[in-house]
């Protein structure tokens, strides 16, 4: 049985030393992605070469529960994929700490516990930003996603193209990411939060 290591974050400013100290000295390979954990296995790069590279019988490691998916139904999806291959999986530390080889409630109360979090997080920073615009200050990042990139990225995905295969033709014509393609979770936020606009307007 070989024991293989996910590593997780969702953006490239966020640091992987915490979880490559936990998984490098125990697993015989780590793989690492930088994308969102609401994306489907098909376009998450990391998850689906260490998916590829896992056998029947072997387990894949992650340090808390959250890095296999951090919304409740992409988590499950994600358990749900492993478990049919016959992959088990290790997590290390939090609720769902343990060896599993089958799905059950400590699981699924971790995703749903991780999935929380994440909303408290998310509802945070948007009353910190809305804060600050009622007092003439405007916060966050410049989006890396322009319309331009997004009706692009709309035109490849209705030719049934999947984020991963939208990634590379897509490239940031300004600032100090020039030249560089936008991450597969700018890619999805920008068509999520395009679909929505044009729901509304529906």
């Amino acid at each position: 049985m070989a024991l293989v290591g996910l590593v997780r974050v969702s953006t490239d400013k966020q640091n992987v030393d915490r979880q490559h100290d936990a998984l490098d000295p125990i697993c015989i390979k780590v793989f690492e992605e930088k994308v969102s954990g609401k994306l489907a296995l098909a376009d998450r790069p990391g998850l689906s070469a260490a998916v590829d590279y896992l056998r029947s019988g072997d387990m894949l490691c992650v340090q808390e529960v959250d890095r296999l998916g951090r919304d409740t139904l992409t988590g499950l999806m994600t358990l749900a994929e492993l478990f049919k291959r016959d992959i088990a999986v290790k997590v290390l530390e939090g609720v769902g700490a343990g060896e599993h080889k089958e799905m059950n409630l400590l699981l699924e109360l971790a995703l749903v516990l991780a999935s929380e979090r994440r909303r408290d997080i998310v509802k945070k920073t948007k009353d910190g930003l809305d804060a600050a615009r009622s007092r003439g200050r405007v916060g966050g990042r410049r989006p890396v996603m322009t319309e331009a990139l997004t009706i692009q990225a709309v035109a490849l995905r209705e030719k049934g193209f999947t984020l991963r295969q939208i990634q590379p033709h897509l490239r940031i014509a300004e600032g100090k990411h020039k030249g560089k393609n936008p991450s597969i979770g700018a890619i999805s936020q920008a068509l999520r939060e395009r679909d929505e606009a044009m729901a509304s307007a529906r």
